[in-house]
């Protein structure tokens, strides 16, 4: 990612901001639509989800600025992902329903620039997510080969 499209990413997310609660319903919509067995894993109130939704989006455009600082927080995040039984594929249909709500909720602010942006900020923490994830699951492989070993 550019600083560009650090700009662009965190510039559009300013329009984002006011519609939140919108944006936050119009992304889960569309994640159900596009895998609805994605749905049982989310067992609370979805207002509330919506609005952690919205503000880890919030952190995370912020945190473009400062990747160093970020990726620990994405990382940790992946990792607590894997307890909800989130897998790999998940992350790309993640990524779309995150990008049709950005079309919906920018409207012609959306450019191809800007979808551009998107794209890489999204596959920059989706990436480093997944690498916290694989880490967690390598360190339970670990603990279960270790405590087999010993029966």
């Amino acid at each position: 990612m550019n600083q560009n499209q650090i700009a662009l990413v965190q510039s559009s997310f300013e329009h984002v901001r006011p519609i939140a609660e919108t944006a936050a319903e119009i992304f889960y919509n569309q994640l159900f639509t596009l895998d609805p067995a994605l749905r049982p894993m989310f067992k609370g109130d979805m207002a509330t989800q919506g609005r952690m939704l919205m503000s880890v989006l919030n952190s995370a455009v912020a945190g473009l600025s400062d990747l160093d600082a970020l990726a620990p927080v994405l990382r940790n995040l992946g990792a607590r992902h894997v307890n909800y039984g989130v897998q790999d594929e998940h992350y790309v249909t993640v990524g779309t329903a995150l990008l049709t709500t950005l079309s919906a909720g920018l409207g012609d602010k959306f450019t191809d620039e800007v979808r551009e942006a998107w794209t890489a900020a999204y596959g920059l923490l989706a990436d480093v997510m997944q690498l916290g994830a694989l880490e967690t699951l390598r360190a339970k492989r670990h603990q279960f080969e270790t405590a087999f070993a010993e029966i």
